[in-house]
């Protein structure tokens, strides 16, 4: 028996020993150490074919941008309920305050500026950015002086209050315009600081939680979100006043208020025509968190969410900043999307390279003449700005002893975000998985997120590419190493396949923490003597599959001096997509090397994240699976640079709205019971496999798994 046992474990250490790999496996497979970053990286759009292609694309980027910004589904928004008072009278137009409830307690503030003009006018929604000041903006002499120097302002007031300058002309013309505060600015209830220069002390901040922590990113709340969703309830306002046109809405804003610009565009169809500026490029695509979030811009960038307009009339204005090359980069591929279209008029561009970062005079004119045109503004308007009388801070403040301010600062922030989950929780409520149609509805929605929070992990399996070593082992314990490849996101997976191939032979995809090396020989020779073949791999950051030549335990950020995780999960998928796209990897793999035949996912503890997740995504392509949860909840995570962290994962239901997503595919689970997982008992019962979900204890898992995976081939 000693002779037995002696010449069984000579036999698994073999078997485990570790695949030689090619010494440049590793370092081929680029996902860690050529991640993409806002200020170096190339944002191109490359233009479809066909409308067709657009349209499909057109859609899908639609949906990441909601996802992104915490609107999907879309959050109810208000009957629209806004305070508008204190109005200065000026020669052809008045400004009032304006201060808007659209989440219980949280206001968005902004001026009114309205022609004195009968009848009902196009109306602009403009949101201005990061310029010091803000809607209170004041160059001062010396720097107005310098800018009419250089030719970038013509008179001595519109260059000190360039902001004021804008609508007040755009009222001049016959336009109503709502000057929206940028959060954090203005009259803003939310700290400066906090929104746009966020720092680790500010991030940790425990239950409840605030903007950038890891709570608010698992649940998608971000600022850019909350100006998304203000601007929006503006939009809903503006239409109800008697004196607006509500077929002729615009928008317009430069900088951060460029990005808005794009970004109310792109999700909002009410809108007819935009221009945005110095914000639109392939280069970077926006420095402030507030104008990032994460699983944004994956795979697309700013020139393409500008495209989202077409084919309606978008002016771009564009600088001696990131925007400069404009004229070769990005705008040439507008024109051709729009030429799909036959509407290359619709979009037109002012580069005006002499001035450096700037919603200057020039740009300014550009743009009257550009709403003039597109907002049917009559022949006789004059579209030339001149000068005007500015109000005073004291006149531009919302808050006064009548309206005093509400609740404001981080106090204010916590309460927001708490009311954020409330909407959110509401927007849900029909994607219930407690019914047929409630699951049909929870995998539209939940699985249309979860595409955008991996990155679309599962697309390209088809392009698959598997490089078969020599076998290494005779019989029924064969042992033969294996190189995967995904072309479509640089991946090189090294693995291995054990177990004598057949053509209906069914696979075991095992998945351990420690990579290959990790997985118990016993077992896998359990499994190969019952009749699988076994594969096995690094995953990413695991074993031999160290990008860089050591693992990493924390991703760092790409702007480390403003800690908000947009600014890199914004552009890279995180750990837990790359993996889970590994594991989807392996099994495009296991369908070429046996055709047919059942694959089924072996996880154990360690592995929930991304097992559950590559679960979720791979539907019917699996035809089991075992999971060690270890009673993993993404909602646990106290920073967003876990590991773990997979965005957005707690809004959509955390661990038990991934297994729901799975369901019917038979699913054992370790280390939850039936009460712990609601969203996918409902699932499974909604989908007629209720038995299909089964519970075992971690002690118990293994033997658990032998039968439940024989039962189910």
């Amino acid at each position: 028996m000693s002779c037995l046992r002696a010449c069984q474990a000579a036999l698994i250490a073999l078997l485990l020993a570790s695949a030689t790999l090619a010494e440049d496996t590793a370092a081929a497979d680029t996902r860690l150490s050529e991640r993409v970053n806002l200020r170096t990286s190339y944002f191109a759009f490359t233009p479809p074919e066909s409308l067709a292609a657009w349209n499909e694309r057109r859609e899908a980027v639609r949906r990441q941008i909601a996802v992104a910004a915490g609107h999907w589904p879309d959050l109810p928004r208000p009957e629209p309920n806004a305070v508008v008072h204190g109005a200065v009278d000026r020669d052809a137009y008045t400004v009032s305050r304006v201060y808007l409830e659209t989440v219980p307690g949280h206001y968005a503030t902004g001026s009114l500026f309205r022609p004195k003009l009968e009848g009902r006018h196009p109306a602009v929604i403009s949101p201005y950015g990061h310029w010091p000041g803000g809607r209170f903006q004041d160059t001062g002499p010396e720097g107005v002086a310098r800018q009419i120097a250089e030719g970038a302002e013509k008179f001595e007031v519109g260059g000190r209050h360039a902001i004021q300058a804008r609508c007040v002309q755009l009222a001049r013309m016959g336009c109503v315009v709502f000057l929206i505060d940028c959060v954090g600015y203005g009259d803003s209830q939310l700290d400066q600081a906090s929104i746009h220069q966020p720092t680790a002390d500010i991030v940790v901040r425990g239950q409840p939680w605030g903007f950038y922590s890891a709570q608010a990113e698992l649940r998608f709340q971000n600022p850019l979100g909350l100006q998304l969703y203000d601007a929006r309830c503006a939009l809903d306002w503006l239409e109800t006043l008697p004196d607006v046109d509500p077929d002729r809405l615009a928008v317009t804003g430069a900088s951060g208020g460029g990005t808005q610009t794009m970004m109310l565009g792109a999700t909002d169809d009410r809108l007819k025509v935009s221009f945005p500026a110095a914000m639109v490029s392939t280069a970077m695509q926006g420095g402030c968190p507030c104008e990032n979030a994460v699983c944004l811009r994956l795979g697309t960038g700013n020139v393409e969410i500008a495209a989202l307009f077409a084919p309606k009339p978008m002016g771009i204005g564009a600088a001696n900043d990131w925007t400069r090359e404009m004229p070769t980069k990005g705008f040439p591929e507008l024109q051709t999307l729009y030429g799909l279209y036959g509407e290359q008029d619709h979009v037109s561009l002012t580069s005006l390279n002499q001035f450096g970062h700037n919603y200057n005079y020039p740009t300014r004119a550009a743009m009257y003449l550009w709403m003039k045109e597109w907002l049917g503004l009559d022949d006789s308007v004059d579209p030339v700005e001149r000068d005007f009388t500015p109000l005073t801070i004291e006149e531009l403040t919302v808050w006064t002893d009548a309206h005093p301010k509400p609740t404001s600062g981080d106090r204010h922030e916590v309460e927001l975000l708490q009311q954020w989950t409330r909407l959110s929780d509401a927007a849900l409520a029909d994607a219930r998985p407690d019914s047929p149609e409630g699951l049909a509805e929870f995998r539209r929605v939940v699985g249309g997120a979860l595409e955008v929070m991996t990155g679309r992990a599962g697309s390209g399996a088809a392009r698959i590419l598997v490089e078969q070593g020599p076998i290494s082992l005779p019989g029924r314990d064969q042992k033969r190493n294996l190189t995967v490849r995904n072309p479509d996101d640089g991946a090189v997976i090294p693995a291995v396949l054990f177990g004598q191939r057949g053509g209906d032979t069914p696979i075991v995809i095992w998945t351990h923490p420690g990579g290959r090396s990790g997985i118990d020989g016993e077992v896998l020779m359990r499994l190969v003597h019952a009749g699988y073949q076994v594969l096995t791999a690094d995953l990413l950051n695991q074993g031999e599959h160290l990008v860089g030549g050591e693992q990493i335990t924390e991703l760092p950020s790409d702007v480390p001096e403003r800690a908000s995780a947009g600014l890199t999960y914004g552009y890279n998928r995180t750990l837990v997509a790359e993996q889970a796209a590994d594991l989807l990897a392996l099994v495009a793999a296991a369908e070429q090397i046996a055709p047919g035949a059942p694959v089924m996912l072996l996880a154990e503890r360690g592995t929930a994240p991304y097992a559950a997740t590559a679960f979720a995504l791979a539907g019917d392509r699996l035809t089991a699976a075992a999971i060690d949860t270890g009673s993993f909840r993404f909602a646990d995570l106290a920073d967003w640079h876990d590991l773990r962290f997979l965005p957005g994962a707690v809004k959509y239901g955390d661990l038990p709205g991934l297994f729901a997503l799975g369901a019917p595919t038979p699913l054992i689970v370790a280390g939850e019971e039936s009460y712990s997982l609601p969203l996918a008992v409902w699932a499974y019962q909604s989908a007629g496999n209720e038995s299909s979900l089964d519970y075992t204890t971690g002690d118990q898992f293994t033997a658990a798994v032998l039968r439940f995976f024989n039962d189910h081939q």
